[in-house]
This record gives structure tokens, C-alpha cells and sequence, in this order.
């Protein structure tokens, strides 16, 4: 916890003076706490500043005559990883203070709502949060070195030794996204509970739901190809109705496609198809699948699962409008954490189309050996 008897020093990188010696003397009558506060106007005399001294808390102003936007928070914490930031903004925008936290940062303020005791207030709570978010990764060490473990016990060959070092280096990484987000929604429910609408909170609440299905998919993954690796996936054959399997999923994937205003249809030639399968590892299939197509399809596409009754068999089509896969990448795209050359910035593990291809080929062993 933080004493109220040190003093907190704040590296200011703001370019509007007015805006500036208000914040002065906001610290100037706060009394709970001893504060000492530096002020430049640009951001590349913020990273000089932070060269030469330590500062408990950064406030950073998002437009800047050398930056603008939240491009300066990654050179910020390129320079010092360790130092809160909050974020000063002339707008009330939620969607950018999340973003924001995404970008590393610990909390915003709007500056016309500021004054002395929310500014107190935030300080000490970025660095609470900043000490807590240290925490979360010493937590998050911890989980991939139980991975790891895990991993060495299925994992003999050299080529295996290689896919689980990668992929407890994926784990770690890839869990602190939604456990942030879920941080920060939580945070801006206690924070604002008097000010949002049911509206408001239920978006919230829907955001953290999100997260945690993201952790739940992590974690998911892992266990699926290790037990595949380990050969103990287990089959469980029943007479299941493939339409309604399909449409449910296809329910469940709307709230994700609506998101990037993608149109998703689901239609079967085959009115109560009934069939003998797995419903789980159907469902890793048909889910990785049209999660694949909803993450690299561009905003405002559509996107179709066809069900195809033929004389022996079924077809099940899914039809995108997306980024596609390169010629080069069609070879490997089965691969553990193999992604496409294209995709840039758009997130993932890699272990999609390898989950669908393992449940694919155990259902296919499966039903050779009956």
C-alpha cells in the first residue's frame, strides 16, 4: 500500500499551459499526500526526463506536438515498463480508455471532470493497479512454468520439445489481454456505478463475459492438444440432430459477428439430419471454424455455413469473404502456431486449424476402427 507519508513524483507531459498549471495546483491543495510534480510539453522531453530520474506516476496528454494519439504509451513503456500511466483526455470515451489499457496504460481522466481528490485518487490508484498487474504476471509465470511441466510429461521428441516451448510462450502472453480487460471493466463499474445506465452496465458486463470466454478458449486449446499429443482424446459417439448442433453454434458466434457488423447465415438442405458422432469434438470443429472466419473476415462481409445432404455423406461449407490464405501458406496452415503472412495485427494463437484437424483425424480413426 501506498503512505501517505512519501512523496509521489509525477513526470506531466502536457502542451497546453493553462491545463498544466491547473494540475499544479490541484497538487498544490491536495493535503492527503506529498506530491512532487515535473512538467514538460512534448513527449520525447518526457523519455529525457524519465533517462535521468524515477517517477512514481506518469500523466500523459494524448496530443502532442511530436505525438499524437495513443501511440506515445508503447514508447513510454519502452523506455520504463514499470511506470503507471493515466491517460488525460478532452473526451468521455470509453471505447478509447479501454484501448488504452490494451496499450498498457492504468486508468484516464477527462479533464474537465478533474479535480484535486479524483486526481489523488487515480495516482494512487494506477499504481496500485501497476503493482497488482506485476503481480498478475509473476501469477501468469507461474501458470506457464505448470504448463510447462505438463508439457514435458507429453512432449519427448525434439520436434515436440520445440511446439511446447512455443506454446507456453503463447500461453503466458496471449491470457494477459482479457485478464486486462476484465481489470479495467471491472474498475470502470465500481468507479462509474452511480453514473452508467442498465444499458451501460450490461455492456460491461458483456465485455467481461468476453474476456473470460477468451481465457476459457485459452486454456481450452491447451488442454485439447495435449490430449490429442497424448492420445487420450476421448470419443463418445451419439445419434445428434446436425442442424440444431450447427444453428446453436452459429447463435452463439452472432454476438462476435455482430461486433465487426458481419452478416452470418446459417442454412441446410437437410431438415433434422441425425447422425452417430461426437458432439464435443464436432463442436471444436465447427466452432474453431467459424471463429476463424469471423476473425479474418473484413467489417460488413457475410459469412455462410451450408449444410450439404449428399447420397453417403454431408458436407458441411463455410464460405467468408475474408483475408484468404496465401499459396505459400496453404502448406503449413495446419501447423501449431503457424499464421499467415497476411494477417498482420489481427490476434491469435495458431492452434485453431490444428485443433480441427486433430478432432477431424481422431473422428476419422474413430469410426475406421468400429
Amino acid at each position: 500500500m501506498i503512505t501517505t507519508t512519501s512523496t509521489l513524483k509525477i513526470l506531466l507531459i502536457e502542451d497546453n499551459l493553462a491545463e498544466a498549471r491547473l494540475l499544479q495546483e490541484f497538487i498544490k491543495l491536495t493535503k492527503s499526500q506529498n506530491f512532487s510534480l515535473v512538467h514538460v510539453q512534448k513527449l520525447q522531453e518526457g523519455i529525457n526526463k524519465l533517462n535521468n530520474e524515477k517517477y512514481d506516476v506518469i500523466l500523459l496528454d494524448l496530443t502532442l506536438p511530436d505525438s499524437q494519439g495513443l501511440s506515445s504509451i508503447p514508447q513510454l513503456l519502452q523506455q520504463n515498463p514499470s511506470n503507471p500511466i493515466i491517460v488525460l483526455t478532452n473526451t468521455n470515451d470509453e471505447e478509447l480508455a479501454i484501448e488504452a489499457v490494451k496499450q498498457g496504460a492504468q486508468d484516464y481522466l477527462v479533464k474537465r471532470y478533474v479535480n484535486p481528490d479524483i486526481l489523488v485518487r487515480s495516482c494512487r490508484y494506477a499504481i496500485e493497479r501497476k503493482k497488482f498487474l506485476e503481480q498478475l504476471h509473476q501469477v501468469n509465470q507461474t501458470l506457464a512454468n505448470q504448463v510447462e511441466e505438463r508439457t514435458t510429461e507429453l512432449l519427448k521428441s525434439q520436434e515436440s520439445n520445440q511446439l511446447k516451448s512455443e506454446f507456453v510462450s503463447m500461453l503466458s502472453h496471449d491470457i494477459r489481454n482479457p485478464l486486462n480487460t476484465i481489470l479495467l471493466a471491472i474498475r470502470l463499474l465500481q468507479k462509474r456505478d452511480q453514473e452508467l445506465t442498465n444499458d451501460g452496465k450490461i455492456n460491461h458486463l458483456q465485455l467481461i463475459s468476453s474476456a473470460i470466454k477468451n481465457v476459457y478458449n485459452l486454456l481450452d486449446e491447451a488442454s485439447i492438444i495435449g490430449k490429442s499429443d497424448a492420445g487420450k482424446l476421448c470419443y463418445q459417439p451419439q445419434i445428434l440432430d446436425l442442424e440444431k448442433l450447427c444453428y446453436e453454434l452459429v447463435e452463439q458466434s452472432q454476438l462476435l459477428a455482430q461486433e465487426k457488423q458481419l452478416s452470418l447465415i446459417f442454412t441446410s438442405s437437410e431438415h433434422c439430419f441425425k447422425f452417430l458422432g461426437d458432439e464435443t469434438l464436432l463442436k471444436h470443429i465447427v466452432g474453431n471454424l467459424l471463429n476463424n472466419a469471423i476473425k479474418y473476415s473484413s467489417i460488413g462481409g457475410t459469412i455462410l455455413l451450408e449444410i450439404i445432404k449428399q447420397e453417403k455423406s454431408v458436407i458441411l461449407r463455410f464460405q467468408d469473404q475474408g483475408i484468404g490464405i496465401t499459396e505459400s501458406d496453404q502448406k503449413q496452415v495446419f501447423q501449431p502456431f503457424h499464421r499467415g503472412e497476411n494477417i498482420g495485427i489481427i490476434p491469435g494463437s495458431g492452434l485453431g486449424l490444428t485443433i480441427v484437424k486433430q478432432c477431424n483425424a481422431y473422428i476419422v480413426q474413430q469410426i475406421q476402427f468400429e
